[in-house]
């Protein structure tokens, strides 16, 4: 998987991710204020039936309740009680409202008196009526209505559609003339508002979670677009700095290669010239005193030149690296800076370990070296500290400051043709797994902290190990 599909996946990953549970929370969130509106709605709505119930029957008794109480006694039956109760009869009748609400009359026994939708009733007794689920329908209306009145919930045919339907009624007791008066609400009308309540709610969550999937869908595209700029922006900076950097190891290589050729030439390469025509001189004047004085300044220009390979050598790869390990070769290190001036030195290797793997030494070797050089080439520093040792956690650490100028280390990274010397130290720590971590400010010195985890010191000390085994 490429380095840009990864970057792009872990930036549209976490926002999907997010997204759908926001999605989820959305929809349970919406669902349970749904169901909350719902029953809140439906006991609002069935409140305001059963009061508009409770105030129809009020109204009808009030209708009613002249001619009831024109006669006192309940013992009182005679023939005007009779018409009053006839004429009561009628007036409910004429009583209703809507296409399906009406008002019924009957004795406490079961006899219907009066229905105004089903007339074909009147005269029946319904006492023994029971519906779908076996309930006694007109029993538990009049023995609510014994009971002082309420409600009953019971099922009745619809005069509307004709078909059965839950309706809620409300039945109240005429004791004196045994009758029971009630009115009902049918209930398929208040299922109907809420199933409607019910689709809005859904249509709702549904036009909410469809903004979510846009804007996840608009989200994924844009981190896309913007991954492929940067990518592709990147691309061209790191092509740059490619060829740079493979410029810059070219013309290093040629350089050293230069600088190296020099030193052979101008000092090595003269010594053993001038060393040849003191041994030719000697050779060509065999008078003791003269010969032997021609071979000792030979012998003193070889000695001279031998310490010039030696210094070359060192320069290359010092010896002290591979024979008393990497603290002192760094003290050594240390030392020729300070020698050469202007920039002062000081080198602390307390507590750091003494045998290290030979890549870790090469390592820390070339970053202090490079360090060494930028600071002599560009840091005008008066002192340059260098500390190795062990952290508190193992970590080895190398750190190396100096009161120098500083520099810009975020233009550092943005161009190409600056830092190449950084690059490269990060880079050959990279390679044994170690960081580097550059602290830079204008004016206030540098500081350059190479570190190594323990974990990582112990893998590449049991690989240097097991390779010697």
């Amino acid at each position: 998987m490429r380095l840009r599909t990864k970057i792009i996946l872990l930036a549209v990953l976490p926002l999907v991710a997010s997204l759908a549970l926001l999605a989820v929370a959305v929809r349970m969130q919406e669902s349970r204020l749904a169901r909350r509106e719902h029953d809140l709605v439906e006991r609002a709505y069935m409140e305001a039936r059963r009061t508009e119930l409770r105030n129809y029957v009020a109204l009808a008794i009030s209708t009613v309740q002249p001619l009831y109480d024109q006669h006192g006694t309940e013992k009182y039956a005679g023939p005007d009680d009779e018409l009053n109760r006839q004429h009561a009869l009628k007036l409910l009748a004429s009583l209703d409202y809507g296409p399906d609400g009406y008002f019924f009359v009957y004795d406490l026994k079961g006899n219907v008196l009066m229905h105004s939708r089903q007339p074909e009733l009147l005269g029946r007794n319904l006492w023994e009526l029971r519906d779908a689920q076996g309930r006694p329908t007109i029993q538990q209306l009049i023995a609510r209505a014994r009971a002082g009145g309420g409600y009953v919930d019971y099922s009745w045919r619809k005069p509307s559609s004709g078909q059965a339907a839950a309706k809620l009624g409300y039945v109240v007791a005429l004791e004196r003339w045994q009758w029971m008066v009630g009115t009902g609400l049918y209930l398929d009308d208040i299922q109907s508002t809420m199933a409607q309540l019910d689709r809005d709610a859904s249509a709702n969550i549904g036009i909410t979670l469809l903004w979510i999937v846009g804007i996840a869908v608009f989200g994924v595209a844009l981190i896309s677009v913007t991954g492929m700029a940067l990518n592709f922006s990147e691309y061209r900076l790191a092509e740059t700095k490619l060829r740079r950097l493979a410029h810059q190891v070219v013309q290093s290589q040629e350089d050293e290669r230069a600088h190296l050729a020099r030193e052979l030439h101008d000092g090595v390469s003269q010594t053993l010239v001038s060393t040849k025509l003191l041994v030719e001189a000697a050779i060509e004047n065999p008078v003791r005193g003269a010969m032997l004085a021609s071979l000792n300044k030979a012998l003193s220009r070889l000695n001279g030149c031998l310490t010039e390979v030696r210094r070359i050598s060192h320069r290359l790869r010092p010896a002290l690296l591979d024979t008393l390990g990497l603290p002192a070769a760094l003290q050594h290190l240390g030392h020729e800076f300070d020698e050469a001036g202007p920039t002062r030195a000081v080198v602390h290797t307390d507590g750091a370990p003494q045998d290290l793997p030979e890549v870790v030494k090469t390592v820390l070797f070339r970053v202090a070296q490079e360090s060494l050089t930028n600071v002599a080439k560009h840091a005008g520093a008066t002192q340059l500290v260098l500390n190795l040792g062990l952290l508190d956690d193992g970590t080895l650490c190398m750190a190396i400051s100096d009161d120098g100028r500083g520099f810009d280390s975020t233009a550092m990274q943005v161009n190409p043709e600056l830092g190449i010397g950084l690059r490269n130290m990060r880079e050959r720590m990279a390679s044994i797994d170690g960081t580097l971590q550059v602290t830079a400010v204008l004016g206030h010195g540098t500081l350059i902290e190479a570190r190594l985890p323990a974990a990582v010191l112990a893998r590449w000390t049991a690989g240097t190990t097991g390779m010697a085994k």
